[in-house]
């Protein structure tokens, strides 16, 4: 394919969109660990050179695309149904339900979420981290009004350590969740083992239904 350059905002605005779409695609068939710049470039149909025009860095890439599915999920969560009735108790479980099963629905923000201190931070110049940590400082304002509106109860700091809590237990319980084949093999071959194996909907949601109950309990 022959290079041609973007030489409107418009026309820059959409290659790089094109880019994120297509390592998007690529992480619903692989991990973030084996998404290279390479095989990104080829199935954009760019230069490896020519990619990098748009982006710094792998990770630069991964970077906005996890911006870009929090900003997603967000906006899912701003669209479902808050409970009606209850008390606090019964109002954080239905929260923590919503944030652990609608992030178990979306398999791509959870592996990026996963690998972002150790990976998508890397290989990064600053200006790159400081767009993110906006980004990052402004999804997480959305997450604890979200809280708050469905445990008016929580302080602005409690409701905070809620959503951090809920954002690093999703960061730790996917790794812990994705057993290699050997781990699989093993847990079959020993059914005993098998309570051992870790459920990322339920870890996220314990914890998140926990949290929620400890802050509560302390005021």
């Amino acid at each position: 394919m022959t290079f041609q350059r973007a030489r409107t905002d418009e026309q820059r605005t959409q290659r790089r969109r094109q880019i994120l779409d297509t390592a998007a695609a690529m992480l619903t068939e692989m991990p973030v660990a084996r998404l290279s710049l390479n095989e990104l470039s080829r199935r954009v149909g760019l230069a490896k050179a020519n990619v990098l025009r748009y982006f710094e860095s792998r990770e630069a890439v991964l970077l906005d695309l996890l911006d870009a599915e929090i900003a997603d999920w967000l906006a899912e969560l701003e669209q479902a149904p808050r409970p009606g009735r209850g008390g606090p108790r019964e109002r954080g479980d239905h929260l923590a339900d919503l944030l652990a099963t609608s992030m178990a629905q979306r398999p791509v923000l959870c592996d990026l979420l996963s690998a972002q201190g150790a990976v998508l931070e890397q290989n990064i110049s600053a200006d790159a981290g400081i767009r993110h940590k906006r980004r990052a400082q402004q999804s997480l304002h959305a997450l604890v009004g979200l809280a708050r509106r469905h445990l008016p109860e929580l302080t602005a700091d409690d409701a905070a350590t809620l959503a951090e809590t809920t954002l690093l237990m999703a960061m730790t319980a996917w790794q812990c969740s994705r057993p290699s084949p050997e781990m699989l093999a093993a847990y079959a071959s020993d059914p005993s083992l098998a309570a051992m194996r870790l459920d990322f909907t339920d870890l996220v949601r314990r914890t998140t239904a926990l949290t929620a109950s400890g802050l509560l309990a302390r005021q």
